[in-house]
């Protein structure tokens, strides 16, 4: 089993910023590639973003190229999202998730190719 914990949401004004966390715990963290997702309410679960467990190979959704960064920490077993130039329409609640036996240098954007998932953390973009 993989425990993740996600911290950082909040409320920011547009244009702002904020640094998402999540904490694994369980299992060895650099045995799966990570990603970030995020859903609201009445809306299908999003890909934001995901990172190899080389931490080499990454992959943004188009509405956040440029303005999101995914990185990871293999000895602190973290995995960060930093959200820079928010928009109101980032505003929902954030998903961390763990894929194991994803090959080293390689990720997907398929939230059914996950196998664990955090409880999310909202974060609230006002215009």
């Amino acid at each position: 089993q993989v425990q993740l914990v996600e911290s950082g949401g909040g409320l920011v004004q547009a244009g702002g910023s904020l640094r998402l966390s999540c904490v694994a715990s369980g299992r060895t963290f650099s045995n799966y590639a990570m990603g970030w997702f995020r859903q609201t309410p009445g809306r299908e679960r999003e890909f934001v973003a995901a990172i190899s467990r080389s931490g080499s190979t990454l992959n943004y959704a188009d509405s956040v190229k440029g303005r999101f960064t995914i990185s990871r920490d293999n000895a602190k077993n973290t995995v960060h999202l930093q959200m820079n130039s928010l928009k109101p329409e980032d505003t929902a609640v954030y998903y961390c998730a763990a894929d194991l036996g994803r090959s080293y240098l390689s990720v997907t954007s398929t939230p059914d190719m996950y196998d664990y998932w955090g409880q999310g953390t909202q974060v609230t973009v006002s215009s």
